[in-house]
């Protein structure tokens, strides 16, 4: 137990520091609002220049034993950031001369975007895509379209001649698609270009709209384009459409804001506060150099939520005080210093939950945390310091008071029937409930994905162009969209040791039956392939060679094809290309890797995992995963250790957070039935969802302090609690919920599932902090009887 003579030291430092703030603060009102409108002309200047930021390295977790392995063999395997093009006859076949004569025009334009390696582009008409054909003198590599070949040359003869070494060559699925209809570009991107410039992701996307698509897409052929260029790209686009849906928020937010206080100053003031810190927090963040990644683009405007939330409270603060019959400043002074308190404990809650995020090693979510993090932290000086002291220059007539006091009357009708919640058989029977509930939710979120859980493009709609595109793709080619690389180590110069290919060997053909993997392409069919054709094609040779001077000999005609080895032979590469990049889907076969390498050890060889867009995808899942319930403790942690430390009472604690971990778990239950996957995305919702509901537990407590404190018993203090806050916290979940459901709306999937998760959070951590809070409350007033008088922090009961 705390010392009692310590608490009241420290009530009355904090008290007196209260009063001291208000008393200085108000006595300079006008000042202080002339230093906050300027300083919100100065960030206003600097948020004019804060842009789009998204970055294909920015999503890789650092240190991660895939990214290492990523990192380290980037130049020597396929590369994970791959741009995909396809030009598709919509009329037949792809062997014309105008088809083939438009995949040469398509082939040079990828050749010259930027950030493309020109050697590294490969198309029919690229000299790096050839066929060996077997010879007296040996291997001969022949172009599918020899150099001398040009578009005029193409007549039926040269034609027939390009489809017969591709077929022969084994392209079909992988240059052509299997109903030849059309034919496939591709292209590694780098973030940096020759210049030392970084690559901008949404200029890089019009480009390729521009240069491909307007300008080789017509009534004839069909372009199609995916890659993380494309798909970033095209969700930055999605996400300025995000500014219409917060702005059709911000008008529902207006109009229930005025039908709840009934005056238009009131009703612009939270939203005008909140507003201002949303301008602070983009001028800091480009003053801190940093941009708006388009995944991460909707935080602020969750913040901005965040805001109004706590601007309603001072609003609903504001009108009791003035239908009580005080005036407007001296209404503000009092919010001011009663709300200081909970408002401070709620936002540096929330402040605490989203530094949290900085946990995970990625850096876009880091930076989504100190994006995040800066806004909170804006909130405790617009929401709690510029709204009642702005407020405080607002004067209200008596008829205005007379009608705030009649509404607040005709509100308190219903709202005292919600308060029964509190007489001791409700209270059991609404805690035996909620247990239910409880551990229903345990249960049913028990399975949940990390990660990504449909195919495609999780952040855009199905019928996006690119998700399109995709399963067109897919269903064309064998090579898939997602691939998985894994790579076969050696001791360097092991060119003549068999081993490492007849290990790589029996490794793909366990692989090719996991469920998932579409084909496999690796170092060892290579040498399969080569072996056969050296031995004039007979079928039975189709092996890795046991020779090691023929294994060598081959292994150096293979060191021409980039992406499957070193040159020393130090690594040998296997590419599993995958069906989708589903959570599950890449799951089975990092577990089938890994089982393969425990159960396989070869003396000599580590099996490294690994590359492909499908390798920084299980990085990143597997991060957020192991994040996930460190994070989650750590909030935890800091909301009881906050808690405690204001309010000195075990009871406080446990009547605050037990309901917030119901609400957590439900939300659990909730994405696991709507698909919603946990990822970088809907990861800091949840975070979120943990901050704003933990601010109406604050309330509602401090509330019921203050008439325990009084004398009052606990059924009657928690009436009175809830029929002074009941109601702000009830329109305020209400009317941010239906705000933010609009996002479901949004052509952007991955704000659409963020809306719909973040209303449904908005509503059950409201019915958990109306029910299951008062119950809790009674039950342990009832099984904990108080020894000592009721402890009110700071001024709360001026």
């Amino acid at each position: 137990m705390p010392n009692p003579l310590n608490v009241d030291i420290i009530d009355r430092w904090l008290t007196s520091t209260i009063m001291a703030a208000e008393k200085f603060i108000f006595r300079f009102r006008r000042a202080v609002l002339i230093c906050l409108g300027l300083f919100t002309i100065l960030m206003a200047f600097f948020a004019n220049n804060l842009h789009m930021d998204a970055g294909f390295e920015k999503q890789m977790p650092i240190g991660h034993e895939y990214i290492q392995t990523f990192q380290k063999y980037r130049s020597d395997v396929l590369g994970a950031n791959r741009l995909t093009v396809v030009v598709k006859s919509r009329h037949g076949s792809i062997w014309t001369k105008e088809a083939l004569s438009r995949l040469y025009d398509v082939t040079q334009a990828v050749m010259f975007l930027p950030n493309v390696s020109r050697l590294g582009v490969q198309s029919l008409w690229t000299p790096n895509a050839f066929v060996n054909e077997i010879t007296e003198e040996g291997f001969r590599a022949e172009p599918l379209i020899p150099g001398t070949v040009t578009v005029k040359a193409l007549g039926d003869d040269v034609i027939a001649g390009i489809q017969r070494r591709t077929v022969q060559g084994g392209f079909l699925g992988t240059l052509v698609a299997h109903d030849q209809t059309s034919a496939m570009i591709t292209a590694d991107i780098t973030e940096t270009g020759a210049d030392g410039e970084k690559i901008d992701y949404i200029d890089y996307n019009h480009l390729l709209e521009t240069q491909l698509r307007a300008k080789f897409e017509n009534d004839d052929y069909e372009i199609q384009i995916i890659g993380f260029a494309k798909q970033i790209g095209d969700v930055a686009d999605g996400a300025q459409g995000v500014l219409e849906f917060c702005l059709i928020a911000l008008l529902l937010t207006g109009v229930a804001v005025y039908w709840y206080c009934q005056s238009v100053r009131l009703t612009l003031l939270p939203i005008v506060c909140s507003l201002a810190s949303l301008v602070w927090q983009f001028g800091t963040l480009r003053l801190l150099g940093y941009g708006l990644d388009p995944l991460a683009v909707l935080v602020p405007f969750l913040v901005f939520a965040i805001g109004v939330s706590h601007g309603v409270q001072q609003i609903n603060y504001i009108v009791r005080e003035i239908s009580h019959g005080k005036t407007t400043e001296q209404a503000a002074r009092a919010s001011f210093s009663g709300l200081l308190i909970p408002g401070v404990l709620a936002l540096v809650t929330a402040f605490v939950s989203f530094i949290t995020l900085a946990l995970i090693p990625i850096p876009m979510v880091r930076e989504l945390a100190v994006t995040a993090s800066i806004g909170v932290g804006f909130k405790i000086i617009t929401n709690l310091v510029m709204l009642p002291v702005t407020a405080s220059f607002f004067n209200f007539s008596e008829d205005f008071a007379t009608k705030a006091m009649l509404k607040r009357e005709k509100r308190a009708r219903w709202l005292r029937s919600l308060a029964r919640v509190a007489e001791p058989k409700n209270a059991a029977a609404v805690l035996g409930v909620v247990a239910v509930v409880f551990a229903l939710a345990v249960w049913q979120s028990h399975g949940r994905l990390v990660g990504t859980v449909e195919p495609g493009a999780p952040e855009l709609r199905p019928d996006a162009r690119f998700n399109l595109d995709a399963v067109s793709i897919a269903k064309s080619y064998d090579t898939g969209l997602d691939w998985f690389t894994v790579m076969f180590e050696a001791a360097s110069g092991s060119c003549d040791k068999v081993a490492v290919g007849v290990y790589q060997d029996d490794f793909v053909a366990q692989m090719r039956h996991v469920e998932g993997v579409v084909s496999v392409s690796s170092y060892a069919d290579i040498l399969r392939t080569y072996n056969e054709g050296y031995n004039e094609g007979y079928p039975k040779m189709a092996v890795v060679p046991i020779d090691p001077g023929n294994y060598a000999g081959l292994s150096v005609e293979i060191a021409r094809i980039p992406g499957y080895m070193k040159k020393d032979c130090s690594m040998v590469a296997a590419h599993l290309f995958l069906a989708d990049h589903k959570a599950s889907t890449i799951n089975r076969v990092v577990a089938a890797v890994k089982a393969y390498r425990d159960d396989n050890p070869m003396p000599g060889v580590h099996i490294a995992l690994a590359s492909g867009n499908a390798g920084i995808l299980a990085a990143v899942n597997e991060e957020v995963e192991k994040s996930e319930l460190p994070m989650m403790l750590y909030v935890y942690a800091a909301i009881v250790a906050l808690v405690f430390l204001v309010y000195q009472d075990f009871r406080a604690v446990i009547a605050c957070c037990l309901p917030l971990t119901v609400g957590t778990f439900i939300g659990y239950w909730f994405m696991k039935e709507l698909q919603i996957g946990l990822t970088v995305a809907t990861l800091p919702v949840m975070v979120l969802a943990v901050g704003v509901g933990v601010d109406y537990a604050f309330y509602i407590y401090n509330r019921l302090q203050l008439h325990l404190a009084g004398g009052e018993p606990i059924v009657k203090a928690l009436e009175h609690s809830i029929l002074e806050v009941g109601m702000a916290t009830i329109f305020t979940a209400i009317t941010l919920a239906v705000g933010v459901a609009t996002w479901s709306f949004s052509a952007l999937k991955f704000q659409a599932d963020m809306g719909k998760l973040l209303a449904f959070m908005f509503m059950i951590n409201l019915v958990m902090s109306m029910t299951a809070l008062p119950a809790l409350a009674v039950w342990l007033e009832k099984l904990f009887p108080r020894k000592g008088p009721v402890r009110v922090p700071g001024i709360l009961n001026h």
